[in-house]
């Protein structure tokens, strides 16, 4: 007679064991009800409400309490939300715990376009983005001769402003004009700064900068005009 191995037996019994219980949880959980949707913002933006993303999880289930996971499509709850021209991207997943979580990015604009008749946003992508009625966004105001403007290259700018601190807080509409110049408006400021074309950026606002610097010592830019960035070896100034 040959002899028990008790180890192998109680390994594989261990092993049942655990399959088993793997299963039961696993079948469980498909059959736990959502008991409420958890919805969470990722940075300060305020162009979609709470509100209005539960009325979206509402159009898709009717209501979110009281669904047994199982029957949630989740990859199609994200297709709704980020179908929705305020958001930039939408991750949505069932905790162990029955909720629904929905974590929102909004879309990030970089200026306000007045074209014609049309109003709307940039994003920082490049995109168009439209207005929303639950905040106004403090960005540039672009108007002039919109469809006279590189796109992609005003879009440069505006995201280069967008993402300094200083210009960000200062700069505050940009016109462009017959031929493609971009002219800039500082806050509380009487004087037009001439850009030119969205080209040299980085040198072209190094430019600036400095020459605020130096301004900074007297009273004389309350005189100034116009401040042409146009030419990247200078700064030129045309007096009132």
């Amino acid at each position: 007679m040959k002899n028990i191995n008790w180890n192998n037996i109680r390994l594989v019994v261990i092993l049942c064991v655990v399959v088993f219980l793997y299963a039961f949880t696993g079948k469980r959980n498909e059959g736990r009800k959502m008991t409420e949707a958890d919805i969470e913002f990722t940075g300060n933006e305020n162009f979609i409400t709470k509100e209005k993303v539960n009325n979206l999880l509402i159009q898709s289930y009717g209501a979110v309490t009281g669904i047994q996971k199982v029957d949630l499509d989740l990859s199609n709850v994200e297709k709704i939300l980020n179908e929705n021209p305020m958001v930039e991207k939408a991750e949505v997943y069932a905790t162990v715990d029955g909720k629904l979580k929905a974590v929102i990015t909004q879309r990030k604009p970089v200026a306000r376009i007045f074209e014609g008749s049309q109003s709307y946003y940039l994003d920082n992508r490049g995109g168009k983005m439209p207005l929303s009625d639950n905040e106004t966004a403090r960005v540039p105001l672009v108007t002039g001769d919109i469809e006279k403007a590189d796109a992609k290259k005003m879009h440069k700018l505006l995201a280069y402003i967008y993402n300094d601190d200083f210009l960000n807080k200062n700069i505050i509409g940009l016109t462009v004009s017959p031929v493609g110049n971009m002219i800039l408006r500082s806050r509380g400021d009487d004087y037009d700064i001439v850009f030119g074309k969205p080209i040299n950026i980085e040198k072209k606002f190094e430019n600036y900068k400095a020459f605020l610097q130096d301004a900074a010592k007297d009273t004389l830019i309350k005189n100034y005009k116009t401040i042409n960035l146009k030419f990247t070896q200078q700064v030129v100034c045309t007096k009132k």
